[in-house]
């Protein structure tokens, strides 16, 4: 299921026109680093998969984020990574509009995107779901030219898309969200449940070295 979706996402980008097509078919496209949360030497990491148009996703960060975060990132004792998942084109549009005004504003502007799904994806047709995002872009503090040529920059969104694909086919992806705690893949569930499993994972975790 997981690489119709992936097929489908890739085929509704090409809005990449020439420049895909010219390029050699055996140079990979080079992916893209994690935009992480938290202590770089946290005992513990925590990969979120989520997709900017899955209701659940937003859920979790309205409902259980603001716990984790507080809890276990703000301690040090959790690393977080957020990695986009583009099951249509309307998810893509908004992980592009994210990763647009730079890794240090992609959690604040990903957090916006979720508090405001419902309104966003209101729009009736692409066009005003496109001006709905640039809404939230321009509440962002980006300039309307800085969001179109992020999303006319075809090479930037190859790159997503690859970086979406690599990522989400090792972890065998195929819902969201989906998290991987320690390296155990871990479905959706309430924060009782969640928080279990990340003290589990926390008291395996090797103590710091002295």
């Amino acid at each position: 299921m997981f690489l119709r979706f992936a097929a489908t996402a890739l085929a509704l980008t090409l809005a990449l026109p020439a420049v895909a097509q010219d390029a050699a078919p055996e140079t990979p496209v080079e992916t893209l680093p994690d935009i992480a949360l938290g202590a770089e030497d946290a005992p513990l990491t925590i990969i979120e998969y989520a997709s900017f148009t899955c209701g659940h996703c937003a859920n979790f960060h309205s409902d259980v984020f603001p716990q984790l975060k507080a809890d276990y990132i703000d301690s040090g004792q959790v690393r977080f990574v957020q990695r986009d998942i583009y099951f249509d084109q309307v998810g893509l549009w908004a992980g592009i509009l994210a990763r647009c005004g730079g890794d240090d504003k992609y959690y604040a502007v990903s957090d916006m995107l979720f508090d405001e799904q419902k309104e966003w994806l209101s729009g009736g047709s692409g066009d005003e779901i496109a001006a709905n995002l640039r809404r939230i872009g321009l509440k962002a503090g980006m300039t309307e030219e800085q969001m179109t040529a992020c999303w006319d920059d075809t090479a930037k969104v190859e790159q997503l898309i690859a970086t979406f694909q690599q990522n989400a086919t090792a972890d065998e992806v195929e819902a969201t969200p989906t998290f991987i705690i320690g390296g155990e893949k871990v479905s959706n569930q309430p924060w009782d449940s969640m928080k279990g499993i990340i003290d589990a994972k926390l008291a395996e975790a090797p103590a710091p070295a002295e």
